[in-house]
């Protein structure tokens, strides 16, 4: 079997067409501590807050404090399997979980995933973990009195069942 040199020519023209450079970067950084499920890491310098983090073991954490030389993490997980030098990477996206009605009668764990053995979780829409809290205004208003049932707080301190109170209703405390 004789090899033609037009033969090889053309695999590697055919190789060289179909070649595509692609490059993966991912910034690393080291364990300096652990300690109370929280892990200080060193060089992550371009982390952000709210950002998940892939500790070794299939560990995930969530930046929470940004230092000069370090930054401090939460950990979603086992913290006493994470220890000192151990890699931790950047995952470049900020911690959110699946949401919809795909989770109703589901059991998941604080990152959404899911605990219960039945399989994925197909959710279509997903929230941010760490949300601003909608606007007093926006919230439902305050619309049932709820007593204690001590004589002396219901007549004198005004409380109410929901949200947010509409308006201030005159008390003995405020004469």
């Amino acid at each position: 079997m004789a090899i033609r040199a037009a033969e090889i020519s053309d695999i590697i023209r055919q190789q060289l067409e179909e070649y595509t450079r692609s490059i993966e970067v991912h910034e690393t950084g080291r364990v300096l501590s652990t300690g109370d499920g929280i892990a200080r890491i060193y060089g992550l310098e371009r982390a952000a807050v709210g950002e998940l983090l892939e500790f070794p073991r299939n560990i995930f954490g969530m930046v929470l404090n940004l230092d000069e030389d370090n930054v401090g993490a939460a950990l979603f997980g086992e913290a006493h399997e994470i220890g000192e030098g151990d890699e931790v990477r950047r995952t470049g996206r900020i911690a959110e979980v699946p949401a919809g009605p795909e989770l109703l009668g589901r059991v998941v764990n604080a990152l959404g995933q899911p605990i219960d053995g039945k399989g994925e979780i197909k959710a279509t829409t997903s929230r941010q973990i760490e949300l601003k809290a909608p606007g007093i205004v926006a919230r439902q208003p305050v619309k049932e009195p709820l007593q204690t049932g001590l004589k002396a707080i219901d007549a004198l301190i005004p409380i109410g069942r929901g949200q947010r109170e509409t308006s201030v209703s005159a008390s003995p405390l405020s004469w």
